[in-house]
């Protein structure tokens, strides 16, 4: 037991070292989260998102270089940035439109829109859309993080976004995604149309390139039948969502 000892104490120093590190960004999400640029609208998400247990399980610092993919109305934007703004860097990729006066803001004066040639589009008689871009125009991240867009995409956008994800990221970077739950291997049909099969989402990003290192189910709903489109009333803003942690390779 006495050799035992210094092993066991030096693994417990190891483990309150690593939570101290998030002591420090986990006060500044809380202090974004009480911001007043946030809406009502987006206060009424927190329970709902759980952005601090989110953040903190995909291992978010706030000296981080980091990228959010297709930040829509900003509601995640509005904690990241503030988050990394002092130590670390902030940009945005695709679907930056909502997000582009966000600058002008106090505290979001360092937001970075990078990889505005990027074209999204539809094509003609698809569902899903396509991403058309040579890279996101930022190299080195850290963490490349993506909420709920994951189903936007068909087969080819989804591999075209997890190769330039892969290649913005440093060696061991992590690639943070969160999507709707769809039945595994259902055929597509109207109610899971903003829903995404969470095995073929990992077969697919493995396939880029990216380690698979955890799941978390913060965001598990066992009341979500997974037979609904997202919109509808019963399930709406609480659907059950798969969110996962991948990594590049050191």
């Amino acid at each position: 037991m006495k050799k035992l000892l210094p092993i066991l104490l030096l693994a417990v120093s190891a483990n309150s070292i690593a939570a101290n590190n998030f002591d420090t960004t986990a006060e500044k999400i809380k202090t974004a989260l009480k911001s007043e640029i946030r809406t009502q609208a987006e206060s009424d998400r927190d329970r709902n998102r759980k952005a601090l247990q989110t953040l903190e399980f995909f291992g978010l610092r706030d000296d981080m270089k980091i990228l959010e993919l297709i930040p829509g109305g900003g509601w995640y934007t509005k904690i990241l940035a503030p988050v990394v703004s002092d130590d670390g860097e902030y940009y945005a990729a695709v679907g930056t439109g909502r997000i582009s006066d966000l600058s002008e803001q106090p505290g979001f004066e360092k937001v970075k829109i990078v990889a505005e040639d990027a074209k999204l589009y539809r094509k003609q008689g698809e569902r899903f859309y396509s991403l058309e871009a040579s890279s996101f125009g930022v190299k080195d991240l850290d963490m490349v993080l993506t909420f709920r867009n994951y189903h936007n995409f068909g087969e080819e956008g989804r591999r075209t976004m997890n190769r330039l994800a892969f290649e913005a990221l440093k060696p061991g970077g992590v690639y943070a995604v969160v999507d709707h739950t769809a039945r595994h291997m259902e055929q597509p049909n109207s109610a899971n149309r903003r829903r995404v099969d969470p095995v073929l989402a990992i077969k697919e990003i493995q396939e880029a390139g990216f380690e698979f290192v955890d799941y978390s189910d913060l965001h598990y709903r066992a009341d979500d039948e997974l037979r609904y489109e997202v919109g509808v009333k019963s399930v709406t803003g609480n659907t059950d969502r798969w969110t996962m942690k991948f990594r590049k390779p050191k």
